[in-house]
């Protein structure tokens, strides 16, 4: 591997967060150039997202489910170009389990009284929240506000007379019903509930699955904003009333209509520096995740607002493709959160997340500037936990890896893989005393299917190599390899990629063994790239 001149120390703690090298992505950039920016404006994973501007600063956050580190910061000065700034924990609360699908379920961010709030629902446990006086900086232990099987999507809101409150929905899978949203009075400190649940809406009749709903006060009106209708086919309300547990009316102010954005809803309003409204909201791109897109907001004299616009006169926004960037006192370059890594730091890079709890023996980055993943114990790729994955930012992307593999033992395994419902890898695998490059497939990985192998090619011990997934239209994904300064071959046959459980696919690296020793395989990764 090819040596880095660094000056850190050799210890890699996989609990540090590093931005890593911000920059500009070559495969997807939001800001346009000439004043204008695209939908969407991050396409990726950040599911559900929530956002907030403090000063000239705008503060967004996300589900991460059973992702960590978990609910990952995004900062702003534009709303068009993003950085990730940090995240807020690298462990999962004592008593949350393991489980794809589970754990951080719809985050809201606030700010009061000089403070950042976040609060979730786990759907298992209850109502969490954390606070920081630094959004990049160190957050508070997990605290739970409330304990409730099926308390999930919460967000506070401070009243201006110093109470507080709490609106949330239910998940029917745990809850035994859904399509209700409840509010109740919270203690000031937002580290409690006071008050009884109210049940404030109940979307059966009109609008079924309403979900993620966030609190807010304007001119004397307490608005609630929430999807409804599912995730693929739904729209936006808005909700008002004149008292925080009232009695809401509530209105459709974001639909399809005849885009080709299905089910735009669930995200936070924001205003820009010039008093403008705008509206963050997800997008299901199946595979692809659910991506972030950008709305025009505006607020009518009668105190409802419109999202988007109403292209087809039907009296409901539709969503835009594209659209004049907010005003900002503090313009931003064409910037975009961090891919790939070339592991010149000794924390991984915020781009990052594993599938379960790290252990410092996953992975080391070495002061030469190359990380070493160490091969554990594993049943079957899908409940892998040690798993260092990414969230595809493209359409269209390439990702490299340069690697060389060292096997210890039969059963060992190690490489680059595409990771969700459905499973693919490009890997390095020791059997029978020789070490094989192969190339596999597994439809139907959730429930337990056995990996076929589509590829298959002997390979030289501890020899460098170049893995590679080329991802296209349709996230169909081709698999090659090439030795330094060699063009690449194609290994194996083409395989599209499923989203995992409530979020895309990722690709990502794994080392993983059946077998059983005191020096086990490892695999050494000079960097990985994302191009276009």
């Amino acid at each position: 591997m090819r040596r880095k001149s660094l000056l850190f120390c050799a210890i890699f703690t996989l609990c540090a967060l590093s931005a890593g090298a911000q920059g500009v992505s070559s495969v997807w950039v939001a800001d346009q150039g000439n004043g204008t920016y695209r939908n969407p404006i991050l396409h990726a994973d950040y599911s559900d997202p929530d956002i907030i501007r403090v000063g000239d600063d705008y503060w967004m956050t996300s589900s991460s489910f059973d992702c960590l580190p978990a609910l990952q910061i995004l900062h702003s000065t534009d709303l068009v170009n993003w950085q990730l700034a940090g995240a807020v924990r690298s462990y999962r609360p004592k008593g949350v389990q393991e489980q794809h699908g589970n754990g951080v379920w719809a985050p809201s961010i606030r700010h009061h009284n000089g403070r950042y709030y976040i609060y979730w629902g786990d759907p298992d446990v209850g109502i969490y929240m954390v606070e920081s006086e630094d959004p990049r900086g160190e957050w508070s232990e997990p605290h739970l506000v409330e304990a409730g099987v099926g308390m999930i999507d919460p967000c506070p809101l401070w009243d201006d007379d110093g109470k507080a409150y709490l609106v949330h929905s239910w998940a029917g899978s745990r809850a035994g019903f859904k399509s209700i949203l409840s509010a109740s009075e919270m203690a000031p400190d937002g580290k409690s509930l006071i008050g009884p649940d109210v049940l404030i809406y109940d979307g059966h009749a009109e609008n079924p699955t309403i979900e993620g709903p966030k609190f807010y006060k304007r001119n004397g009106w307490y608005y609630i904003f929430a999807p409804a209708g599912g995730v693929k086919e739904g729209w936006q309300l808005v909700m008002r009333s004149r008292e925080p547990l009232g009695k809401y009316e509530w209105r459709k102010v974001l639909h399809q209509g005849n885009t080709s954005i299905h089910g735009p809803h669930q995200g936070g309003w924001v205003t820009d520096a010039a008093g403008d409204s705008w509206f963050v909201h997800f997008e299901d791109r199946y595979a692809y995740g659910r991506v972030v897109h950008l709305q025009p907001m505006e607020w009518q004299s009668d105190g409802w607002c419109t999202m988007g616009v109403d292209t087809n006169n039907d009296g409901i926004g539709e969503p835009v493709t594209t659209y004049r960037k907010p005003y900002t006192t503090r313009p931003m370059k064409p910037t975009t959160p961090s891919e790939g890594d070339e592991f010149t730091s000794p924390a991984l890079g915020l781009q990052w997340q594993w599938f379960g709890n790290p252990e410092r023996s996953w992975a080391m980055v070495s002061p030469e500037g190359y990380l070493r993943l160490y091969c554990k114990p594993y049943t079957n790729l899908w409940e892998a936990k040690n798993i260092l994955s990414q969230k595809i930012t493209a359409p269209r992307e390439v990702v490299t890896a340069k690697v060389r593999f060292t096997a210890g033992v039969d059963g060992d395994r190690a490489g680059l893989i595409i990771h969700g419902r459905d499973i693919a890898t490009l890997a390095f695998v020791h059997k029978d005393g020789k070490l094989m490059l192969r190339q596999t497939e597994c439809y139907g990985a959730e429930k337990g299917a056995e990996e076929v192998i589509v590829g298959e090619m002997e390979w030289e011990n501890g020899k460098e190599l170049l893995l590679r997934v080329e991802i296209s239209d349709g996230a169909m994904c081709s698999f090659s390899i090439a030795e330094s300064g060699k063009a690449f071959r194609t290994i194996g046959k083409p395989f599209r990629a499923k989203e995992g459980k409530w979020i895309g696919a990722k690709f990502g690296l794994f080392a993983v063994t059946t077998g059983k020793t005191n020096d086990g395989g490892r695999m050494d990764v000079d960097w990985v790239r994302v191009t276009k």
